[in-house]
């Protein structure tokens, strides 16, 4: 009888616990949804959090603030001494209003970007490893005052090596440098990059670290920026990480075809500014001064150029609307080159519109995803782009991880953004717009010889697809909010 006693306790004490976590379970729920329908932008996106809350319960609550929150507050104008308006100031208001009227885009651009096209800038593409990352290593073997470098990935291979190595003796004379990666791709490699920097003298830190209890909430916003930059004069940005794969001459077993951009000119400001706002972030470490902003950045070429900031903050959507006011503006062709091509319905409508005006639209992407999930979702979303004219070419051999945005030959995006959401909402990006028919022209051509390689997708091929191709390509496409 007393062990029935104790045994009725137990279920009785068993019983509460279960409905004091049905409580909590409950209100963690309407308070997480309250929160999507509060700052969710993204109707699919909302739709699809508030299911997996109430669906899930407990468990879709518990995850929503690690996977959900997409926006971060990052006191900008505290951490930014410098200003690529100020950075610009040999050349007269005058110019920069005569750059701005060059084009209709870049006039649009301003409006979105809050930033002046500044003239003056020279750019110039590196194609793979094997050109970027010689010219790279010189620059940084060469500084004589500050050296700012941000990446992705950073492998701890041969290239990575090297980089450290030239890394490690700028800070040994003197130099000063500093360099940031964002925490997960730090992870890529085994042995994380930023020790073996710290074993040479290198300061490094770490963006939003996913075990740190100040951003852990934040582990699905990343830092995807490449960004080195030498005695605030010289810069490289574009979307090549720095690891082996990029060097096609030693035949690496993932090879990577890629573009890098040197820049130089007074653009080279602006692009400073990101830096020290992401290292202030990070580090709470003012960066100002001649070491990082020279009082004069000398003309280098002829062309207009801008940077382009894209994040969960203050710069949300930047790269979304500046896409689609491009095509919108487009009179001839759209030349779109990239790994990741998952564009949202505005985004998909935006393309669709320029074809049907007579804009021929030519989309590259790789034929072998180096995620394949992401290929399906593509598979599964191009056909109505396919049936209102956009030509869809997929590329043989090696992965390309190329990203570049031309339009009728005159005006050119190139940086680190994908066509996807995960770079559109979640990801800090950087991307520079340069308005010079000479480069648009170079890229044209180099995508166009891709293209003249590539097999274009056909509707034909699409609707043909086996039941099971199909049914997995339409899976894959409900999570493209989260690829």
């Amino acid at each position: 009888m007393l062990g029935y006693y104790h045994g009725l306790k137990g279920w009785s004490m068993a019983e509460g616990h279960i409905h004091v976590l049905g409580w909590f379970s409950l209100v963690l729920s309407i308070l997480s949804s309250l929160h999507v329908l509060l700052y969710k932008r993204n109707a699919r996106s909302a739709i699809a959090w508030i299911g997996l809350i109430w669906l899930s319960p407990l468990l879709g609550a518990l995850l929503y603030p690690l996977f959900g929150i997409n926006r971060v507050r990052r006191r900008a104008m505290e951490l930014r001494p410098g200003s690529s308006v100020s950075s610009d100031g040999s050349f007269s208001k005058l110019h920069r209003q005569q750059a701005e009227l060059e084009s209709e885009i870049l006039d649009f651009g301003r409006h979105v970007t809050g930033r002046p096209a500044v003239a003056g800038n020279q750019v110039l593409p590196l194609w793979g490893g094997d050109e970027a990352y010689p010219m790279m290593l010189e620059a940084i073997r060469n500084a004589k005052r500050s050296i700012s470098m941000c990446s992705y990935i950073f492998d701890r291979d041969p290239a990575g090596l090297e980089f450290a190595e030239a890394l490690g003796a700028a800070a040994a004379r003197g130099v000063q440098v500093r360099v940031l990666l964002d925490d997960i791709g730090a992870h890529y490699s085994f042995w994380p990059m930023d020790w073996t920097l710290k074993k040479k003298g290198v300061r490094t830190a770490r963006f939003l670290p996913v075990f740190s209890m100040r951003s852990v909430h934040l582990m699905n916003l990343r830092l995807h920026r490449k960004l080195l930059i030498v005695d605030g004069r010289t810069a490289f940005t574009g979307g090549m990480n720095i690891r082996q794969g990029n060097r096609l001459s030693t035949a690496p077993k993932r090879a990577i075809r890629d573009v890098q951009f040197r820049v130089q000119g007074p653009v080279v400001g602006g692009l400073q500014d990101v830096f020290v706002e992401d290292w202030g972030y990070s580090t709470r470490e003012v960066l100002q001064g001649e070491d990082w902003y020279p009082k004069e950045i000398p003309s280098a070429g002829k062309m207009i150029c801008r940077p382009v900031v894209d994040g969960p903050d203050s710069h949300m959507e930047t790269v979304r609307l500046l896409l689609q006011g491009a095509a919108a503006s487009a009179r001839k062709s759209l030349l779109i080159c990239t790994p990741y091509f998952l564009p949202d319905p505005i985004l998909t409508a935006a393309l669709n519109v320029a074809a049907l005006r007579g804009v021929r639209v030519q989309v590259l992407v790789p034929e072998h995803n180096n995620l394949p999930w992401c290929h399906w979702a593509m598979q599964g979303s191009i056909q109505e782009l396919v049936k209102n004219g956009c030509e869809v070419y997929f590329a043989p051999g090696d992965f390309d991880h190329s990203k570049l945005f031309v339009v009728d030959q005159t005006w050119s995006l190139f940086g680190s953004s994908n066509w996807d959401e995960r770079s559109m909402r979640l990801n800090f990006e950087l991307n520079v717009e340069c308005y010079d028919p000479e480069l648009a022209t170079h890229l044209s051509r180099r995508i166009s010889e891709r293209l003249l390689l590539s097999r274009r997708v056909g509707l034909a091929e699409l609707e043909s697809l086996s039941f099971f191709v199909r049914v997995r390509d339409g899976f894959a496409r409900l999570f493209v909010p989260y690829l």
